[in-house]
């Protein structure tokens, strides 16, 4: 984020001073926005840290809590099973025809790989979070709870 900020900063300074602009700086800041997001998504998904709107998940019953958390995980992974899908595709067009960043005329397919690459990650994080919570859930159910 220091990097984004840093970058950023330095555009808009260069731009007042001598009114042209780095052509690389919305390049570089969208793709480690993008990256950022996607990285930190999979560390909270990791540690059950992702936002959600518990005001009425946590009035019901643990059954229901259980389940809510079941969809929620099939939910997430079918969105990031999506995003895997369309973004290899993205990444292989690009790559396939040579497409190339508008800024730089780097290859396109070296920002958007990130995108299928990370996804795989966060499915992992998703499944292996609700593997252990489902999995817990059972056993409490099982003892009666």
């Amino acid at each position: 984020m220091g990097l984004v900020c840093l970058i950023s900063f330095a555009n808009v300074v260069v731009r007042y001073a001598t009114n042209i602009s780095f052509a690389f700086t919305e390049e570089f800041s969208v793709f480690l926005l993008v990256f950022m997001t996607f990285v930190e998504a999979a560390a909270a998904f990791a540690v059950d840290g992702h936002i959600r709107i518990t005001f009425f998940v946590d009035r019901m019953p643990p059954v229901w809590r259980w389940l809510c958390e079941l969809v929620s995980a099939v939910a997430t992974t079918l969105l990031f099973t999506l995003i895997i899908y369309y973004g290899a595709q993205v990444t292989y067009d690009e790559w396939y025809w040579g497409e190339t960043s508008p800024g730089l005329g780097y290859p396109a397919w070296i920002y958007s790989i990130w995108l299928p690459l990370l996804s795989i990650v966060i499915v992992l994080r998703v499944l292996g979070h609700a593997r252990a919570y489902l999995r817990q859930g059972l056993r409490a159910g099982a003892g009666g709870g």
